[in-house]
Formats: structure tokens, sequence, C-alpha cells
């Protein structure tokens, strides 16, 4: 086997490892369904909310935004009690991972669908937190902390680790175009710009505490992941830099040991590290779908070209 014919083989099994975690063992039928269909969708490639939720930067925001989110109390009440987030954690990533991509890259008529299921499971959520107060999914200021503080992770994520950041203007467009699902979803006012982005989050603050839960989950998410030990170092990279991109009061209160200096010169350039790996990995996936117009013969209804690197969410290809 020559070099490159062994680098190609170890690139596309990284490549179907990863996929295999992020989307499942059927990702190539969900993907079929998400690429294949006929018909309108809210967002195209050019996008700011497609660029950025096709991209390797997704993998380590993704990180950050469940390390912010089980900063509240209430959130984190539902996780612990209703996820399953240790007994099936890759079921859970490829739940979400599926709805992400859904809603983006989908049809309008898909991505209601997989939002009508997720408002219909939020709507049997129910418990109390560990004061007692009692919380619901379906719960309009929940729901909005949730989508806040995920979409500012996914945003920091790609302007720190995306080939070519947005523009401020994009930026603000970005945010806009995330809040289309989240108010169907049940999100009030989702945020239109970045500054509003930033102004919700810190309109939160003072509902963020650090319990237990958090901490453990905490744990188990940078410590623990459920992943063979030759896998760990590569999630370690991607950990780090995750970790790199929380703002240092939520490091703090999470109790995690990484100063503002270590985030920029260790965490952050691992972070790199990590998301180019998972870039090359994906970018071995890159093969044509059956579904595919052979290039000499475009076919101006077809939906939305899927990008070359099947990397962030739609890694359910």
């Amino acid at each position: 086997m020559s070099p490159t014919a062994g680098a190609r083989l170890v690139q596309r099994q990284l490549g179907k490892m990863l996929r295999s975690k992020v989307a499942g063992d059927d990702a190539p039928a969900r993907a079929q369904r998400i690429w294949g269909a006929q018909g309108e969708r809210w967002f195209s490639p050019e996008d700011p909310v497609w660029r950025v939720h096709a991209d390797a930067s997704m993998f380590p925001a993704g990180v950050t935004s469940l390390l912010l989110q089980m900063l509240h109390p209430m959130a984190m009440a539902g996780v612990a009690g209703h996820s399953g987030y240790k007994s099936d954690p890759w079921g859970r990533l490829q739940r979400t991972s599926h709805y992400l991509a859904t809603t983006t890259f989908g049809t309008v008529e898909h991505a209601e669908e997989a939002i009508a299921m997720v408002r219909s499971i939020h709507e049997r959520v129910r418990g109390k937190d560990h004061l007692g107060r009692p919380y619901r999914a379906d719960d309009p200021h929940l729901l909005k902390w949730v989508h806040v503080a995920e979409i500012d992770s996914f945003l920091r994520g790609y302007q720190t680790f995306g080939d070519t950041p947005l523009t401020d203007a994009e930026a603000d467009v970005y945010v806009a175009q995330a809040g289309i699902p989240a108010a169907r979803l049940g999100v009030i006012d989702p945020p239109t710009s970045v500054a509003e982005l930033r102004a919700v989050l810190e309109e939160y603050r003072p509902e963020l505490q650090t319990t237990p839960a958090a901490r453990e989950a905490a744990r188990f998410l940078l410590l623990d992941p459920p992943l063979p030990y030759y896998a760990r170092p590569g999630y370690g990279t991607l950990a780090s830099g995750g970790v790199s991109l929380l703002p240092g009061w939520a490091r703090e209160m999470l109790g995690i040991p990484v100063p503002d200096m270590v985030s920029s010169l260790v965490a952050r350039p691992l972070g790199h590290l990590g998301t180019a790996a998972v870039r090359w990995g994906m970018a071995g996936l890159a093969e044509r779908r059956p579904s595919d117009v052979p290039p000499e013969t475009p076919d101006p209804h077809r939906p939305p070209d899927e990008p070359d690197e099947l990397v962030g969410v739609q890694a359910a290809s």
C-alpha cells in the first residue's frame, strides 16, 4: 500500500468513526432524507447559519455549549433527570445532531416535523431542581437559556476555530437565522444580533449556579468520557478547545482550573489541533451521494449541495 493510499485509509476510518459517534450507524439513511428531499429550505449554503453548523468547530463548541447550559440549575435538573446522558450519551448526542442538521439543512417540512417531535417530548418533561423548585422543559424562559447558551458557543467556536470567520454583519445574521427554528420550538423573542445575544446571556447570570449535578456532569464530560482509552487523547484536544471558549466566570463556577493564560496558550491550540483533525477525517467521507446529478448536467431543481466536507452537525451523512 502506498503512503498516499495508507493516509486515505486512515482518513476515511477516522471520518467513519466520528460519523458513527455523532450521527449513529444509520447516518447514511438519515443523510439521504436530509439532502435528497425536494422542497423549500429555510437556509442555503451561503447563509451564515449553514456555514457555522457545517463546520468542524461544532465539535469543540458542542462541549462549550453543554458546559455552559448546565450552569442553569433547572436546565441541569432536566438533563440529569430525563436525558440519560450517562446511560446513553451517544444516543443523546445523535438526537441533538440530527435535530440541528434537519432544522439547518433539511426542507421546511422536515424541519417542522423535527421541531414538533421535540416539542411533544418537552411537554412531558417535568420535575424539580435541587432546591425543590418545579421546572418544565417547555418553559419559554428555560428554552431561551438553552438557545442562547448554545448559539453563543457555536458562534464563539466558529470565530475561533473556523477557517473563515464571519464578519460582524454575518455574525448578526447567524444569530437571527438560528432564532428561526428556536422561535418555532417555543423560544419567545430570540435575539437577532450578537449584541442582543450577549445582553440576554448577561441577564441570566443571576440565575446561574454550580449544582452538584453540574459538577458531576462536567467531570463526566471532561474527565471520564465514554470512550476507549486510545481515543481519549483526541477527544481531549476537542474538550480543551471547548473549555477555552468558555467565559472565565463559567470556568470558575464549574471549578475548571484553567486560568485565562493557560486557556489561551495551551487549551486553545489543542482545540485548533483537534478541530483540524476532525475536518481532515470528515473530508475523507466527501463522496458523492446517489441522488447527486453529474456536474456536466446540473439540475436546477435539486436541493442545495451538501458541503464537500461533511463536518459539523451534518456528519449525519
